[in-house]
């Protein structure tokens, strides 16, 4: 299993944007193959953070589902969200092994 961690800087400005374009990626993840554990928003502190982990059973079935990336029009309107709002600033991923109890 490997998970990846987004690391948002948003637009504080632009929030319900942001948490639309998130709602319909928690769907895509968990309709193509992954897990998808949430949107963490800014609460307290930094009022530009966010981030997004979702987990797949191997990095070939995540290579399956960004392969759909500009493919599947559901991806692309979820991105026209991010595009067209302005939304998210900057995004990084980071792929990470979870250790479950």
């Amino acid at each position: 299993m490997i998970t990846c961690v987004v690391d948002y800087v948003i637009d504080p400005a632009k929030l319900d944007a942001f948490e639309e374009f998130a709602r319909r990626w928690m769907h895509l993840v968990n309709a193509h193959g992954g897990t998808h554990h949430g949107y963490f928003l800014p609460s307290e502190g930094a009022s530009d953070k966010a981030l997004a982990l979702f987990s797949f059973p191997s990095l070939a079935a995540y290579e399956e589902y960004r392969a759909l990336f500009g493919n599947h029009p559901d991806f692309i309107e979820a991105d026209q969200i991010r595009d067209t709002s302005g939304c998210v600033l900057r995004h990084d991923r980071t792929f990470m092994r979870p250790l479950l109890p």
